[in-house]
């Protein structure tokens, strides 16, 4: 894993608006991630856990819940970059999310971002960067995703 870009001010941010950070490792999703998950959700739905059933289904095994998928959207920031400004970074919320395309157990994603606006706010900076989840060997993303983060103090 390389280290993420250090962020030290709003400067540096507004100078990375448009440019894509890179790309992290790549994480493989297994039936026992897709387990815990449910277990923590109680969303124990047959197409994640139910290996037997979901062989003859649609997708031809289990896949990712697709909160899942979004779920790792932090550390796949963490991994990508470590915004040192501020007292707090906060989770504002998400502008948008569309899951385009289903996670097989068994495969791999990673994910890239963008900066894509830094906004100044009676409470601090918005930032709303845009995440694109790819599956290892796939053309259409599994998610994409505009997160906003509100950098106080």
């Amino acid at each position: 894993m390389s280290t993420p870009r250090t962020i030290a001010t709003i400067e540096d941010l507004r100078a990375l608006v448009g440019h894509e950070l890179g790309s992290t490792e790549w994480v493989e999703i297994t039936q026992e991630r897709v387990d815990l998950f449910a277990d923590a959700t109680e969303d124990h739905q047959w197409i994640h856990v139910d290996v037997e059933r979901a062989e003859a289904g649609p997708f031809g095994g289990t896949i990712a819940h697709g909160f899942l998928t979004l779920s790792l959207l932090p550390s796949f920031g963490a991994e990508l970059f470590a915004l040192e400004l501020g007292s707090a970074r906060l989770n504002y919320g998400l502008e948008s999310v569309r899951f385009t395309n289903p996670v097989r157990v068994g495969s791999r994603i990673r994910g890239t971002a963008t900066f894509e606006e830094v906004n100044d706010l009676p409470k601090g900076t918005q930032v709303i960067t845009r995440y694109v989840v790819e599956i290892e060997g796939v053309e259409r993303p599994a998610c994409v995703a505009r997160q906003i983060t509100l950098v106080t103090g």
